[in-house]
């Protein structure tokens, strides 16, 4: 790999852009490298300088069949030549209808469901609180400690992750709520998973009791993975336990699939893992292949309790992103998406293990499917995290020609999200490097 790396990183042209950047654009935006992007095709991204770089980072989980893949690119092409934007809200358009029959389809459930479009995640989980709300005529929205679901006033609420994302930005939204979520790894009073998912359903049913009524709470909202906070997987039983609880207080359950779905965790939605059929589905990152869409699917009785006007937006369901996600949904369907997503988290978690045996740094593996996790501890005993080592190993991957990530609370979790159809001379080489990193920076 070291021939596809050709200046020191950064180069010259990547540092130039750089001080335009600090220049021009505020500090909040940030970015893990200071790498500047001339193209990105399939599983590797080159720069300005002519550098090459294994993805293994896919724009936050956005790539999932890969850069530009030509069936997107050429959907695109074709629709900016024959209108870009006439507003769905003023002349509709039959991409914004075919794509929500379709999604209607894919995602879980048997029962009729209807969807709408908007522009990112967090419009996504601000749309389906909105809905769930005016469908239940109660206001209260319970989410999980740890959980991520955006950056806007609502999102950051219901997010509980405090630093970057929360501090300074109060007060925040109310009638929001945060349960405890199962994170087995690092619980302090007993390994026994089955005691541990007891635990925290007593404190849900507890919560009824202590914090706000049953007849107060519009809707429960989870990630099937918690993606910032770590990849951290609950257990089955805890899932259906908390979908459970909602059925028997008139509680909608909404999945914030934002970052799970379209192959992510070997299945085409994560909740599949866990038999779950939402009432809401939130959905983006991935769903358009990089254009800007998001969407909500849900039941169709819920999905119409807002009135005509009360959902929408001047860029929701883009012709361009709406011809994006069908050109999607049709890579994943004739590329057979799903069992190379099962493949590729089995031969991922293998090389995650294999290194966890040879690192003691490594505490834990986690993950579903591909989208997978290690996180790093200075001590296997006390599990104190290793936040410093993990950023010095991000840094070093990607100055070595690797896109990587950190995650987590502690910033102690390396996470992985590469394409899918990532092809195996590039995941091989990919880990190269990462076990490189390691055995520079974490071999004793």
């Amino acid at each position: 790999m070291k021939e596809r790396i050709k200046t020191q990183i950064p180069g010259v042209k990547s540092k130039l852009l750089h001080e335009r950047r600090e220049e021009a654009v505020p500090r909040g935006p940030y970015h893990v490298t200071e790498i500047y992007v001339k193209e990105a095709k399939g599983s590797t991204v080159v720069d300005v300088d002519g550098n090459e770089y294994i993805d293994f980072a896919g724009g936050i989980g956005i790539q999932n069949i890969g850069h530009n893949h030509p069936k997107v690119v050429q959907a695109i092409q074709k629709q900016a030549s024959e209108f870009i934007h006439t507003s769905f809200h003023v002349a509709p358009y039959e991409s914004y209808v075919e794509l929500a029959e379709r999604l209607n389809k894919k995602t879980p459930g048997n029962f009729p469901k209807k969807t709408m479009f908007a522009n990112s995640g967090a419009e996504a989980v601000e749309n389906a609180v909105k809905i769930a709300r005016k469908y239940t005529g109660k206001s209260g929205v319970i989410s999980f400690e740890r959980g991520y679901h955006g950056r806007t006033l609502l999102t950051m609420s219901l997010t509980g992750k405090l630093k970057p994302y929360k501090h300074g930005f109060g007060p925040f939204a109310n009638d929001t709520y945060k349960l405890p979520f199962p994170y087995y790894y690092r619980s302090d009073y007993t390994t026994d998973i089955n005691k541990i998912d007891e635990v925290l359903l007593s404190k849900f049913q507890e919560f009824f009791i202590s914090e706000a009524a049953a007849d107060e709470i519009a809707a429960v909202i989870m990630e099937p993975v918690q993606g910032e906070g770590g990849f951290i997987v609950p257990s089955k039983t805890f899932v259906q336990g908390i979908k459970k609880i909602c059925e028997e207080n008139n509680v909608l359950f909404i999945a914030d699939e934002i970052q799970t779905g379209f192959c992510r965790t070997g299945k085409m939605f994560a909740m599949e893992h866990f038999e779950i059929e939402p009432d809401i589905i939130t959905m983006s990152k991935s769903l358009a292949a990089g254009m800007p869409l998001s969407a909500v699917t849900g039941r169709a009785e819920v999905m119409n309790a807002p009135e005509v006007g009360q959902l929408g937006g001047t860029f929701g369901g883009s012709p361009l992103a709406c011809v994006a996600g069908l050109a999607v949904l049709d890579v994943i369907e004739e590329e057979n998406l799903v069992k190379k997503s099962e493949q590729l988290g089995e031969q991922i978690q293998k090389k995650f293990h294999e290194m966890k045996s040879k690192f003691e740094v490594i505490g834990d593996v986690r993950g579903l499917g591909p989208m997978c996790a290690m996180e790093l501890v200075t001590d296997p005993i006390t599990k104190n995290p290793a936040d410093k080592l993990t950023a010095e190993i991000v840094r070093y991957c990607w100055e070595n020609g690797l896109f990587a990530l950190s995650a987590g609370m502690y910033g102690n979790v390396l996470r992985f999200l590469p394409p899918v159809t990532i092809e195996k001379d590039k995941l091989e080489q990919g880990f190269k490097i990462l076990n490189e990193a390691f055995l520079a920076l974490a071999a004793k």
